[in-house]
């Protein structure tokens, strides 16, 4: 026997170069590692050095994680890392298609020259691509969605044909899947909306790419789990070998797993000194994400609510691209000084950190899906401020399923009629009187289901050894 079959198998981890993305498979990423694994966590090559700047991370330099150990390795997308034209959104998915698919194959087959032959390869759905380069390679291959199950049945059941939804004739049907609530018209995931905004049609085209490619997955992998989405989970297995295996926010408690980051910011760790000055529960935390930015009117209505609301507040304001105005995702004209000894702006944070310190009151948010898995896990009560895609989905699992918030807006049609006086009515909402408690009491509950549900004996917890296992058997054929 060679000492080659010793070695554990190799599963390589790629990811579309977008903060959203890389987080949750990172989060999964060192999951399979600590229980025994090789990984390599791979993206573009812009991305790698955005995280050598924001981090300690020495690519290709592997880290014990648990029983196993992860690694970072890059290919190229073949433009420098300032080239404007990855703001295209449609011709950068071409090159990442195209010339970024040869250096990633490059990359599987100087891993094999070196003795580290890949035994599976798991994507996120942005790079549906990846699934076709295991293929041609004969290399099994799995699919993290990053986004809930809900939102998989409604892409699902959009794609394969077997719902009704909105249409231009009928743009305001309700939506009825299986094993979920009935969506009104804006409640549906916003790209699957005939009115949507053009510009986010290529992000449809993309998504719906990997349901495409969906046959060639033998596991769906879901940063979600079973006592939080058993409804819409259960008709799914039915059909897919879907498996949720979170929250993976809550798994990043090890000490060696924690500081294997790969944020493409650097982080204001100081505000975790600001939040401990404060007293419990007395701080309003504002984050709309990585990719969401309010415009100068919205951004003045909001700094004023906060202001109004009468508790102290953390700000993430983080500059925006350039196709925004040039007055977009800027705090208005001398509120920082205003704001001075009670609110505290910076242009990134460690989310985890914030969401688990005691100051923290509650929480208004775009409602991704990695920041609706943190709150979850958090016990923090919530005002949604979804503008599109799954976003306006999670609000409505947030606020009318789970109980854990209200309503700030429905979507981003709402934001021209935004107020100060709905910002502050809905953070008072959330944090004082009968209607608070109550969120609250749910909030708590859910966190202490996410807990049961990652622990050694959860659900999830077993859904992932269920995967280690099934890498391990194709490993030894």
């Amino acid at each position: 026997m060679g000492s080659e079959t010793l070695l554990p198998p190799h599963v390589l981890m790629v990811s579309f170069p977008g903060q959203g993305h890389v987080n949750p498979l990172l989060r999964l990423a060192k999951r399979l590692a600590s229980k025994g694994l090789f990984i390599t966590f791979s993206s573009t090559n812009n991305i790698g050095h955005m995280i050598q700047k924001s981090t300690d991370t020495e690519p290709g330099k592997p880290i014990n994680i648990g029983l196993g150990q992860l690694r970072f390795e890059f290919f190229d997308d073949g433009w420098e890392d300032d080239d404007l034209r990855r703001f295209n959104l449609d011709l950068y998915m071409h090159q990442l298609e195209t010339v970024g698919r040869d250096s990633f194959v490059q990359l599987i087959n100087k891993n094999a020259s070196l003795g580290r032959p890949v035994s599976c390869i798991v994507n996120n759905p942005f790079v549906p691509w990846a699934s076709d380069v295991a293929t041609d390679m004969g290399i099994p291959c799995a699919v993290q969605w990053v986004q809930s199950c809900a939102v998989f049945s409604a892409y699902y059941h959009y794609f394969h044909n077997l719902a009704s939804f909105p249409t231009l004739e009928h743009p305001d049907i309700s939506v009825d899947l299986p094993g979920l609530p009935t969506l009104s018209s804006d409640e549906v995931p916003s790209f699957l909306h005939p009115l949507d905004s053009p510009r986010h049609r290529s992000l449809k085209k993309i998504i719906l790419g990997q349901f495409k490619n969906l046959e060639k997955s033998f596991s769906v992998l879901v940063d979600s789990f079973e006592e939080l989405e058993h409804e819409p989970i259960k008709p799914l297995m039915e059909r897919i070998p879907i498996r949720p295996v979170g929250p993976l926010f809550k798994f990043n408690d090890e000490d060696k797993s924690s500081k294997v980051r790969a944020d493409m910011w650097t982080t204001a760790d100081e505000c975790i000194e600001w939040l401990d000055s404060k007293p419990a529960a007395s701080v309003v935390y504002v984050s709309f994400g990585s990719i969401v930015f309010l415009e100068k009117a919205q951004m003045e209505e909001m700094a004023r609510g906060l202001l109004n609301s009468g508790l102290s507040f953390l700000w993430v304001v983080k500059p925006p691209p350039k196709e925004y105005s040039e007055d977009a995702g800027r705090v208005p004209d001398g509120f920082i000084e205003e704001a001075k000894g009670k609110g505290l702006v910076v242009e990134w944070c460690p989310q985890d950190k914030v969401l688990a310190h005691p100051s923290l009151a509650c929480f208004v948010t775009h409602c991704g899906w990695n920041s609706s898995m943190e709150i979850l896990c958090s016990g923090v009560p919530i005002v949604t401020a979804p503008q599109w895609g799954d976003q306006v989905t999670n609000a409505k699992f947030l606020v009318d399923v789970y109980g854990v918030g209200v309503r700030l807006i429905r979507s981003e049609k709402d934001l021209k009629t935004l107020s100060r006086e709905q910002v502050q009515k809905c953070i008072t909402e959330v944090t004082s009187g009968p209607k608070a408690e109550e969120i609250k009491k749910n909030a708590l509950k859910w966190k202490k289901a996410a807990e049961e549900a990652s622990s050694e004996c959860g659900s999830s917890n077993k859904n992932l050894q269920a995967f280690v296992d099934d890498v391990r058997q194709m490993a030894s054929k």
